[in-house]
């Protein structure tokens, strides 16, 4: 048996806390899960993150480097339309395969609304300033300009939500969200 570094434990815990909590949420997933599903004991657990909120908040960070690194290498010399095409068909091809990245995301918002009603700011400040390098991320491919930044993510929340509702692909409610090619990428 190969002995993992403390670092390699680390990543172990953050891609199981992401599966452990896009399923279960940050108030419904335990540390315990976490640590069973990295085959870890709790104690060990708290030796790598001081606790829940510093496992989910290295897990949403995880999954909102992972988007701006897909947006930045689908968008990459591309500009305005192209870029907008080829973010739009990497998201919804990384949201269909990978729903627990989708999950994830939507988890973080929900912990965001639940922990900024009892007063807990960390959360929102560590998901605003990740959402920030995303917009900035995509802004720039965009042609700065402000509008069509907007428009691409309200685009990207309406394909998350349709997407964790479970429209199939061939639904109506996909309509005109395809890329001009045809509806490679669609999930």
């Amino acid at each position: 048996m190969v002995r993992m570094s403390a670092e390699e434990r680390r990543e172990s815990v953050i891609r199981a806390a992401t599966t452990e909590f896009a399923r279960g949420g940050y108030y419904g997933t335990s540390t315990e899960a976490i640590a069973k599903r990295v085959g870890v004991s709790q104690p060990y657990l708290f030796r790598l993150f001081p606790g829940k909120k510093a496992i989910f908040l290295a897990a949403a960070e995880r999954c909102v480097e992972e988007t701006i690194r897909m947006f930045a290498e689908a968008s990459e010399g591309l500009e305005g339309e192209e870029a907008l095409h080829a973010m739009g068909a990497a998201y919804r091809k990384v949201v269909s395969e990978q729903p627990e990245r989708l999950m994830m995301q939507m988890q973080m918002y929900l912990a965001v609304a639940a922990a900024e009603q009892e007063g807990d700011h960390e959360f929102g400040e560590a998901v605003r300033a990740g959402w920030m390098r995303l917009w900035d991320t995509v802004h720039l491919p965009l042609g700065a300009d402000a509008n069509e930044t907007t428009t691409f993510m309200a685009y990207g929340m309406l394909i998350n939500c349709l997407v964790a509702m479970g429209f199939p692909p061939d639904h109506r409610v996909w309509a005109g969200m395809e890329p001009p090619e045809g509806n490679e990428g669609r999930p």
